[in-house]
């Protein structure tokens, strides 16, 4: 799949090894790089996935990066349905309104 200029990406770059973090940085935090990842319009005239890409975010700011999502989506969510917190749920109304006769 290509993209084209103009078109909304995702970048991905190393900022910092784990050998470049700072000395101050807590010990767990040293053992992985510092990436980043950034979303905004192709500069480049055409890219793959895979390609080292210039993009210009929504705020103007430029970056280059690893492109590795062309038109990307949100795709994270609140997690699988506990029950448990539905039963809280109802628990809280009752304590706070009174049950189901001062419902809103």
């Amino acid at each position: 799949m290509k993209a084209i200029k103009g078109e909304w990406v995702n970048i991905h770059r190393i900022i910092f090894t784990s050998d470049e973090r700072a000395p101050q940085v807590p010990e767990d935090t040293k053992k992985v790089p510092l990436e980043m990842w950034v979303k905004g319009f192709l500069v480049d005239n055409e890219a793959s996935i895979g390609d080292t890409v210039n993009i210009k975010t929504i705020t103007g700011r430029e970056e280059t990066g690893k492109l590795i999502d062309i038109n990307p989506t949100y795709r994270h969510s609140f997690g699988e349905f506990v029950p448990e917190l539905l039963q809280v749920g109802i628990k809280i109304k009752e304590i706070l309104f009174g049950g189901e006769d001062n419902e809103r």
